[in-house]
């Protein structure tokens, strides 16, 4: 009788557990991809991202102390430091950021008391910016996300009035096109993708903040109503991690008051339950602050607290439900905007 050899037809193949038995592993990983809600109970140590393949934080613009930075900041996750990456072609505030095809796209904002239209893009691997085609409508203090290759606008002011647009970019054409208006208009709103949807959380209407969640199907150039968040929120960040969205602080309080009612609460939302619950709140209370997603964990960067600008910067684990302070940023930075872009 002769000895089989490996891999030749007929041979049954060594699996572990037996033939055509999936290994715990195997298991494991097909719950972890196909199944996103059960992610949160899914994390390990082969679950984390590697370093060198998930890319750097930019943290751009923002408020200080002056007249707003027009510096950027790059978070390296290998070793945990914040370093200088240059500087936008000119100065702006409360404006929105994405990335597409590795580029940064910073998008309408002000300067002074003009509200822009214009939108500036950053090649990385070149260091060099250069203009796009500006938007129909002028906003600041709008959100900005990337859903299925195209870039949205979302909401924000246009130096007279609180908008409920939303303007569509289409990298291809290179043109900008509305959609179906918001229910509600909303500046300093957050902005996220999940599962193949936009949602637009919170944000302020002139004259009260809100705690109302919309949610946009590009399909159906649609918005519905969402569970609404238990807290109202101004300056609210907000990022996608594991199957759900977090809204992380901002503040609760007519705009004539904007500092008397800072959040450090954080809230998770649940799209099967359609439901916001809470989890550990962050170290400090804050307004304007940028929520992220960076290998594997949720950041919260910079805002302010009332009295100062914040370099601060915290990180939460979704399975210990906790948040840690990590390196600060190199510059105070209220209403930054946080992205992550892959480096090659």
């Amino acid at each position: 009788m002769s000895t089989p050899v490996p891999g030749r037809v007929g041979d049954k193949p060594s699996v572990p557990g037996g033939v055509g038995v999936p290994t715990p592993l195997v298991l494991e990983a097909m719950k972890y991809h196909l199944v996103p809600e059960m992610r949160q109970l899914l994390q390990s140590p082969r679950t984390r991202p590697r370093a060198a393949t998930v890319g750097a934080m930019f943290a751009v613009g923002g408020m200080d102390a002056g007249k707003g930075p027009s510096t950027m900041e790059r978070f390296d996750l290998r070793t945990g430091r914040w370093l200088p990456a240059g500087a936008m072609p000119g100065r702006r505030l409360q404006f929105g950021t994405a990335v597409i095809s590795g580029h940064l796209y910073v998008v309408g904002g002000r300067e002074g008391l003009k509200t822009l239209g214009s939108v500036d893009c950053y090649d990385p691997a070149r260091g060099s910016w250069s203009s796009m085609p500006a938007m129909s409508t002028h906003r600041h203090g709008l959100g900005v996300a990337v859903l299925e290759g195209p870039m949205y606008a979302i909401g924000g002011h246009d130096g007279w009035s609180y908008l409920c647009t939303v303007e569509r970019w289409d990298p291809q054409t290179r043109r900008w096109r509305y959609v179906a208006n918001m229910a509600a208009a909303r500046s300093t709103v957050g902005v996220s993708v999940l599962n193949g949807k936009l949602y637009a959380a919170g944000g302020r209407d002139g004259s009260s903040c809100l705690s109302s969640v919309e949610r946009f199907d590009p399909h159906t150039n649609s918005w519905s109503p969402c569970a609404p968040l238990s807290s109202r929120r101004g300056g609210v960040g907000l990022a996608a991690c594991n199957g759900f969205l977090y809204a992380v602080g901002g503040h609760d309080a007519p705009t004539a008051n904007h500092a008397s009612r800072l959040l450090a609460s954080v809230e998770r939302y649940n799209p099967k339950t359609d439901s916001w619950s809470k989890v550990a709140p962050m170290g400090l209370a804050r307004d304007a602050v940028a929520a992220c997603l960076l290998g594997g964990r949720l950041y919260a960067v910079g805002g302010y607290d009332g009295q100062a600008y914040l370099e601060r910067v915290e990180a939460y684990d979704t399975v210990a439900d906790e948040w840690v302070q990590v390196a600060s940023l190199g510059k105070g930075r209220a209403g930054a905007c946080v992205v992550v872009i892959k480096l090659t």
